[in-house]
């Protein structure tokens, strides 16, 4: 399995910036273990019939966790698939910035807009055990994925996942709300495996990757109550024209950076 896992990075080298990660954890679903297992006590086990047609499933591009189905995130692990945006550690961002929002205190109502398969919603109920939730999402291919993973995470009595567009037709204010929009400008670049892969309304946004923006920003003064805060994800670039929206509402903003110093949230 020490050769498999050489040789299997090495051909995933041309495809992935995480080859021999790739291989690790595509090494462990064909053998139904978890990767820390597969590192601690399998390395010197034959390699698993299976493993050949994953690879060969990654070097088309097919991201690893639509292979395997699942992606970790922050607490929780996700079930995913076609049709709903992966979980990218980046997003994390958006989680420590309100736990660092409601230190010494819990929100107790949260509002997750373009919830996808529920990442930011269940990975907050995960967070605040006595919150409840609602995630909004204009695909239900994407909300069936949300509704499952609440109930395999223990969280479906605490989470109500509706189709919608963004807050429209949303009534009350919500302690903290979560969004990780489509942001990309309809004409930018992207990888084989976010673009031939992932659902382009859950990538893209006008020209400018700022019309969901357009439509969230305007409704956060009725959304946020008092004393809570709107998180927002946004492109490495785009900190000044949300900012500047946000203001045009009134309300003040700073910027969240992720681990790696790039502007990843605006916090309101």
């Amino acid at each position: 399995m020490r050769q498999g896992l050489a040789t299997a990075a090495a051909q995933l080298a041309p495809v992935s910036a995480t080859p021999r990660l790739d291989a690790e954890l595509l090494m462990a679903y064909a053998l139904g273990i978890t990767r820390e297992r597969l590192l601690l006590a399998h390395l010197d086990d034959c390699v698993p019939p299976a493993f050949a047609g994953l690879v060969a499933r990654r070097l088309t591009h097919e991201p690893v966790a639509y292979i395997t189905g699942t992606r970790a995130f922050w607490t929780i692990e996700l079930a995913v698939g076609p049709g709903a945006l992966i979980p990218r550690p980046d997003s994390e961002t958006l989680i420590e910035a309100a736990v660092e929002h409601f230190v010494g205190r819990a929100p107790a109502t949260i509002l997750d807009l373009g919830t996808g398969p529920g990442t930011l919603l269940l990975a907050a109920l995960d967070q605040w055990p006595r919150a409840t939730g609602l995630g909004v999402d204009r695909s239900r291919e994407a909300l069936a994925m949300a509704r499952a993973n609440a109930a395999r995470l223990g969280s479906a009595d605490r989470a109500r996942f509706v189709e919608g567009d963004w807050a429209a037709g949303i009534t009350g204010s919500f302690d903290l709300v979560l969004a990780n929009p489509p942001y990309v400008g309809t004409r930018e670049a992207l990888p084989p495996e976010v673009c031939d892969h992932e659902p382009a309304a859950a990538l893209y946004a006008g020209p400018d990757g700022l019309d969901a923006y357009r439509a969230i920003v305007p409704d956060l003064p009725r959304l946020v109550s008092p004393g809570g805060v709107a998180i927002l994800e946004i492109g490495h670039e785009q900190a000044a024209s949300v900012g500047a929206l946000v203001t045009e509402t009134g309300r003040a903003w700073r910027l969240r950076c992720d681990l790696a110093g790039r502007s990843r949230a605006i916090v309101t």
